[in-house]
This record gives structure tokens, sequence and C-alpha cells, in this order.
């Protein structure tokens, strides 16, 4: 558990010395710093999207996730749990943007190929390298998100910590299964949700990535059950 707790304790560094800085930085330069990320986001995610050896499966990933996000509502329920927090804190500057800054920057933390294979490293191997890769990248954008959209960058380590802490834990159960090819169309798969989440940061169109989110875990079946059939595309 030591890497998911250094990469959370890396964001809530950073985001605290983005929200010292953002107080002396005009806006003009925030927003071009914002979508100086939101472009590399897209790059990222082109990059990991090109992983993918069988597009039949990250389609029937998306579709399939997308239903149950939907029928769960997961980025509703990001949202609320946002403006709860925005809530609580009313009186702190920088509050008013807490909830897009809390859905977004728990987004781009959590859906990638590091944060997967980092936990999967860490529960499998002790292996931490990954994480603490991670956590500089994170530490960093962490800095220049906080300082143009304020304090909701911060809450986002809550939702890294339970997310790459559960992966960590639960890898020794999937350790069986974990193949390359699988690991692959994750990766695939989370690209895709990058590139959407690039896209709502550059405000291009408004994608629902949270409620598409299952679709990096219906990717695990689907490789093994595609592989079986022998179905490709």
């Amino acid at each position: 558990m030591f890497g998911p707790v250094v990469n959370t304790a890396a964001i809530l560094l950073g985001g605290l010395l983005g929200l010292i800085s953002g107080r002396v930085l005009p806006a003009r330069m925030k927003k071009t710093v914002i979508q100086g990320i939101g472009l590399s986001v897209l790059l990222i995610g082109v990059n990991m999207a090109l992983e993918t050896k069988n597009s039949l499966t990250v389609i029937a990933s998306l579709v399939l996730g997308g239903l149950v996000g939907e029928w769960i509502n997961i980025e509703l329920r990001l949202e609320q749990l946002g403006t709860w927090f925005e809530r609580k804190l009313s009186h702190v500057r920088g509050a008013g943007n807490f909830s897009k800054a809390f859905v977004t920057t728990s987004l781009i933390y959590c859906v990638g190929a590091m944060a997967i294979m980092g936990s999967l490293e860490s529960g499998l191997k002790g292996n931490n390298s990954i994480l603490y890769a991670k956590s500089m990248l994170d530490g960093i954008s962490a800095l220049v998100f906080a300082s143009s959209m304020g304090i909701g960058v911060l809450a986002a380590a809550l939702p890294v910590l339970v997310y790459e802490g559960g992966l960590t834990l639960l890898a020794g159960l999937l350790q069986g299964i974990l193949s390359p090819d699988v690991i692959a169309e994750m990766s695939a798969t989370g690209g895709l949700l990058i590139l959407g989440i690039g896209f709502n940061i550059l405000e291009i169109k408004e994608i629902k990535v949270g409620n598409l989110l299952p679709g990096i875990f219906f990717s695990i079946p689907l490789t093994i059950l595609f592989t079986h059939l022998h179905l490709g595309a």
C-alpha cells in the first residue's frame, strides 16, 4: 500500500503549492496552461488507445461499461460528492469551482495505465516504481490544476487512494488472469476514456467519462472470451 499512499501525498503537496501559486498567476496564463495540459492528455490517450490488439474488445467494453455506468450514474455520484465537499468548504477561497475540479482530476488520476499497472505491480510484486513515477507526474499536474481550478484538486487525492489501494489489495486475486493481452486491452480502453477527459478539459465536447469507467473492467472477461472464441477486429 506504500505506493498508493505516496501518490496520494504527491497530489496533496502539488495541489497545496498550486493554490499558493494560483494567487499570483494571471487568469490568461492559467487558461493557457490548462489548454496545454488538455492537449497533453489527448496525446496520452491516443498512445494508450493504440495499444489494443482487438478493437472489438474495446468497443464491447465501452458499450457494456456505458450501460452499467449510466445505470449506476457514476458521473452524478462523483458530482454529488464534489458538491458535498463544496458546501462544506464554501468559506474557503477557490471552492466555487470545486465539483468540476474534483471530478476532472479524479478521473485523470484514476483512469490510466499507470494507475492500473502501478497498483498491480505494487500488489503482485511489491514493486512501486511505476507509482513513484506517476506520483511525480500527478504532483506536477496537481500544482497546475490547483493554480487554475482551485481546492477541488486536493480532494481528488481521496479517490486515488481508494482506487489504487483497492487494486493493490485485489492484485493477488487477479494474478492468474492478467495476461499481457488483458492488460493491453485494459490500457486501450482506459486510453479512450483519457481522450474523453481531454475533450472535456478543452471544452470540445462534454463526455460523461465517469459513466464509462466500468468499461475498463469489462475488458478483462471480454478479452478472455474473445480470445477463446478467436474473435477479433
